[in-house]
This record gives C-alpha cells, structure tokens and sequence, in this order.
C-alpha cells in the first residue's frame, strides 16, 4: 500500500469540504450538525450529546452581496456570481468542516500535536478567506468616488488621492498572475494608513484594520479579463464604495489604539 505524508491525509480531510466533515459524526461533531438541523425531526442528537464549545460549531452562513452584481461597471453578472457562490462559498463550508473536526478531536488525548496543527492552519486559511472576501464584496457597489473621512486620510498619509490610488494599482498589480489581496488598512496601534501586500489569506499587518480589500487571487478577473489583470483593477475602482469605506474609516479612527 502507497503511503501518503501527514500533509497529504490532512489535505484530503480537508478538501472533501463541509459533506465530508458531517459523515460519521461522533460526539460534539453532531452536536453542532444538529444545530444546524442535519439531524432529522424526532431525533434527540443535541439533548444526548454535549454541544460543541461555540468556536467550533461550524455555523458560519454566507453573506448576501449588498449590491445588483448586474449593475456593476466593467465586472460581469457572471463572474460576481461565481466568484461569490464558489470562491466566497466554497471558504464558508471549508471553514464550518474544519470548525466540525476541530471539535471532534478535543476529547482525544492521544492526538499527535503536529496532526493538529495542520488542521489549525487551515482554520486560519478559512477564516482569512471568509473574511476577507466579506470586506471585498462590502466595499464594491458604489460609482468610485472618494470623499468623507477615507478621502481625509487617504490625502493625510499620501498627500493626494491620486498618490494613493497610483501606489494602490501599483500594489495590486504586483500580485497579477498569481494570488493574494491588496488592504488599505487603518492601523489600531499606530494610527498609520498604508496599502498592504498579501500573498494569501493570512497576511495582515498587526491591528491592521481593513479600509478597502481589493482579492487579487486570479478567480476574481479571469472569466472577464483572462491575464489582463491591470484592466480589472481598473475596473475595480470604479466599483468601490466609498460609504462603506468611510464608514470602516470612522469606526477605525474611533477604535484607534495608539
């Protein structure tokens, strides 16, 4: 029989997604399906079996988008919906497994630390994309036009909006062809404004607060622009809602730590 490395036994636990993570449930995993409603009418799963402490009863649900993804200028129907039923959706259930396996194993004394680890990445994965493509979806909608308190500091940290946007596209499209996410973030220590580079779904700045989360990931444009990826940044902008990022803005500058 082939062996397999650990990285690839917990990769395939992983990958089978949210179905997967629900067959054969034991303990405090059925506990959380029943909550869900996985258990059928007349069953007592959740009145037998201890309920799974909150941070892993896998109960995230997606985020409706708050705007006509067929109104949008320059992104398609299409890909919006894609991107938003697939991509977005598809980190939704991948978290609420995790999440489920998670908490199947806190009894298990004998577990390998190293086996758990691998599955805490990819609860950091998960909750990182979740995350961040609820900021990207929130922040489109809008005719892309600056002002309020964004536009205050955006001039404040980079002397000119026309400054800040150059050095945003710029940090975008560093990522073209390849994967990530572009912050411009509000830090809560140091009161700092700065358009952050991200490899993936883990990368953020310490008490970075997100103000604009642009997915630079190739599912976000491909459909629409293939490798053109500047064309899609560009498109972006003129997407993005300013309300929403002013209202990130004043939330942050009101949280601020520093």
């Amino acid at each position: 029989m082939k062996k397999i490395s650990r990285r690839e036994a917990m990769t395939k636990v992983v990958a089978g997604g949210a179905g997967l993570a629900l067959l054969n449930l034991t303990g405090v995993e059925a506990a959380g399906a029943a909550q869900q409603g996985d258990v059928g009418q007349g069953q007592t799963a959740a009145a037998t079996v201890p309920q799974a402490p909150r941070a892993f009863r896998g109960q995230h649900q997606p985020k409706p988008l708050p705007f006509d993804p067929a109104k949008l200028k320059g992104l398609s129907e299409r890909l919006v919906r894609s991107h938003w039923e697939n991509n977005y959706g598809g980190a939704v259930k991948a978290l609420n497994a995790v999440e489920l396996r998670l908490a199947s194993m806190l009894a298990d004394k004998e577990l390998p630390p190293y086996v758990y680890g691998d599955l805490k990445r990819e609860e950091l994965v998960r909750t990182g994309s979740v995350v961040l493509h609820e900021y990207y979806f929130g922040n489109l909608g809008g005719d892309g036009k600056a002002g309020g308190k964004a536009l205050d500091l955006l001039k404040q940290w980079f002397g000119s909006f026309e400054q800040w946007e150059a050095e945003f596209k710029r940090t975008a499209n560093a990522l073209a062809g390849g994967s990530g996410w572009v912050t411009l973030a509000y830090n809560l220590h140091t009161g700092g404004v700065h358009n952050y580079w991200s490899w993936d779904h883990m990368h953020n700045a310490p008490t970075g607060y997100p103000l604009l989360v642009l997915d630079m990931y190739e599912h976000a444009y491909h459909m629409d622009y293939g490798a053109a990826a500047a064309r899609y940044v560009d498109a972006f902008m003129q997407n993005v809602n300013w309300e929403e990022v002013n209202r990130r803005a004043e939330a942050a500058v009101k949280g601020g730590l520093f």
